[in-house]
């Protein structure tokens, strides 16, 4: 073959190389599979308008971080979030005819995201109702829930809701062997001290209280992660000043009076968009 058509059949064969390095390539970088799992706070319970896909009782929102995220990336969204949901859902059934969330995964996941622990044993929402009943009946003074109840509800937490986590992600795991897992923590709903009596009656002394089990609450997501090698996005930082005593605008949480949501101590649409924009952040996603 002359020196010529040599050299075009070897430019020939390098293009058609390179043609199929770039198919594969735009390939392997396809959506990302992400299937959202999780509690109210990933269900963005109470946030308008509601996903006319999901189950009523889920109260799920079509501006919960997981649909927010799936935006911003171009992530192919399973969104099977439900309110109140608990560690025990990922493998069980919460109502009649709503799957165990981990039904959704697959060998095919690519990202899994979550919120969850917040509802097991009735600890932090209990601690919530609980201490605002008694803030109410002290009119705003001292630590009457701190008073009553000491160490017990972080003692469950501790004892009980960390394993749940942990076994719930290793539930995650086994059904999602190659899927990046990241652990959401709670943006925090009260401020380190003082608090507004008149949108989240609490006593003030329980202030700090009530702040306290958060803090244990997301310790124990942090370290349910870290056993399990997940990833764990710390809120504790960028939700600060952000909470229920906050002004509309600059809150994430919403209190339980003054409040523009129906279900109040949950994010608003504000919330799970900065939800959203700190797990593409922690992922690098963006």
């Amino acid at each position: 073959m002359p020196r010529r058509l040599l050299a075009a059949a070897a430019a020939a064969a390098a293009a058609l190389s390179l043609v199929t390095t770039s198919s594969a390539a735009q390939a392997d970088t396809g959506p990302l599979d992400y299937v959202a799992l999780g509690d109210s706070y990933s269900a963005a319970s109470g946030v308008l308008p509601p996903d006319p896909t999901a189950p009523l009782l889920c109260l799920r929102s079509t501006r919960n971080y997981p649909h927010v995220l799936a935006a911003r990336t171009g992530a192919e969204l399973t969104d099977v979030t439900c309110g109140a949901a608990q560690t025990s859902h990922f493998t069980t059934a919460q109502y009649p005819g709503v799957a165990p969330q981990v039904a959704a995964l697959g060998a095919d996941t690519d990202l899994v995201t979550m919120t969850i622990g917040g509802n097991d044993s009735g600890v932090f929402v209990g601690a919530i109702l609980s201490c605002g009943a008694a803030g109410i009946l002290t009119l705003g003074r001292g630590s009457p829930c701190k008073d009553k109840f000491g160490s017990r509800f972080e003692d469950t937490v501790r004892a009980s809701t960390y394993p749940a986590l942990v076994a719930a992600l290793r539930a995650v795991r086994a059904k999602a062997p190659n899927a990046e897992v990241a652990v959401l923590g709670y943006p925090w709903i009260l401020p380190a001290t003082g608090g507004c009596f008149d949108r989240m009656p609490v006593a003030t002394g329980d202030v700090p209280y009530l702040r306290s089990l958060q803090a244990t609450l997301n310790d124990a997501v942090a370290r349910a992660a870290a056993a399990t090698g997940a990833t764990y996005v710390d809120f504790g930082a960028v939700s600060e000043g952000h909470d229920a005593c906050q002004r509309f605008g600059v809150r994430w949480i919403e209190p339980v009076l003054q409040t523009t949501n129906p279900v109040v101590v949950h994010p608003n649409a504000l919330g799970e968009a900065a939800m959203a924009t700190r797990t593409i952040s922690v992922l690098g996603l963006g």
